[in-house]
């Protein structure tokens, strides 16, 4: 069953999954046994999705694939927090195409110079992530170039559904999904890859306090745009539901959970406790599961590790298509899901 009004359904993250499998790495899906020692009595079973150590440092890369891969267009513009310009610049370099990625005058330094340095041109516009977006679909349209958009786009929603496409084939008996929420592309892959289940589990997705757009519009029954934030989740700066991953969330979501700054970084605090070098972003999940408590079997998206410090270890050419080099093997209590 697809969703009402789109022509995309689970099929299309399992034809995705196919389509990107050589230029995206299948990451690991860490158990966490003792971690719950730390969060509280009764957390047992948590699985952590650690795609930060996906190529470019982040779940990103499978939306940019799947939108660019086959594509005809020598010229590639992206409007991107960071993580999904890194993504389109390192495909771009790959096969050859020409990138321009609009940011945000608030945008993090760090991650612009990253997508600079895989051979990406940098545009910067005033205003929020509405603004950024806007702009890059007009330059998109002036040159020709293939928009691909960092959420609101069928082919970035089933490739982004592929993180939870993998979790379900390692450990399809999950009860609870946490999935980090920005543009919502990927918890509206998320949405109808857990559809693809024996036994569904419940999806629930994670937002910064300050950038609640999607339980706004849902509550409203449409989409609202809201202010432009300052959340340190830079990733998740969303302003408006998109037209695509809107009615798939509004269908299928089961729960969202709101979280403050601080439980964010305190979420970052403890996966890095764990040997896991998130970035705040890809923290959120996490900080949504403590605030919401957890039962049963739990898989948590840490979507990203795109800090600084990584960043400017992500040099140029093989290292930089790869992303930044994986950490250390995590200490215990994780380890790699069999």
């Amino acid at each position: 069953m697809t969703a009402a009004g789109i022509r995309l359904g689970p099929a299309e993250v399992r034809a995705a999954a196919v389509r990107i499998r050589g230029p995206v790495r299948r990451t690991p899906l860490l158990a966490a046994d003792a971690l719950p020692a730390l969060f509280g009595p009764g957390q047992r079973g948590l699985l952590l999705k650690a795609e930060h150590l996906q190529h470019g440092g982040s779940f990103k890369a499978r939306g940019a694939a799947n939108a660019m891969l086959g594509q005809d267009s020598v010229t590639v513009v992206a409007g991107s927090s960071g993580n999904h310009g890194i993504a389109v610049a390192a495909l771009a370099r790959r096969i050859g195409a020409e990138a321009t990625v609009v940011m945000a005058a608030g945008a993090g330094r760090a991650k612009a110079d990253a997508i600079r340095r895989l051979g990406a041109r940098v545009l910067t516009v005033d205003g929020g992530v509405a603004a950024r977006d806007q702009r890059a679909r007009e330059l998109a349209e002036d040159t020709g170039a293939l928009l691909v958009p960092s959420s609101d786009d069928e082919r970035v929603v089933a490739g982004q559904g592929t993180v939870v496409l993998e979790i379900l084939e390692e450990a399809p008996d999950i009860d609870l999904l946490f999935v980090p929420v920005g543009g919502g592309g990927l918890l509206a892959g998320s949405c109808l890859a857990a559809a693809l289940a024996a036994r569904p589990p419940r999806v629930i997705g994670v937002e910064p306090r300050q950038a609640c757009r999607y339980a706004v519009s849902l509550e409203a029954g449409s989409p609202v745009e809201v202010p432009a934030s300052q959340t340190v989740a830079d990733g998740l700066r969303g302003q408006r539901p998109g037209e695509i991953t809107f009615p798939i969330i509004q269908r299928r979501v089961d729960e969202l959970v709101a979280v403050e700054d601080g439980e964010i970084l305190r979420a970052m605090e403890l996966l890095h406790r764990a040997g896991l070098p998130a970035e705040p972003s890809g923290s959120v999940a996490l900080a949504g599961a403590l605030r919401r408590g957890f039962h049963g079997r739990t898989a948590v998206v840490v979507s990203g590790g795109n800090s600084p410090s990584a960043l400017a270890a992500m040099g140029v050419g093989g290292a930089a298509e790869a992303g930044p080099a994986a950490p250390p093997s995590p200490v215990p209590p994780l380890s790699v899901l069999q």
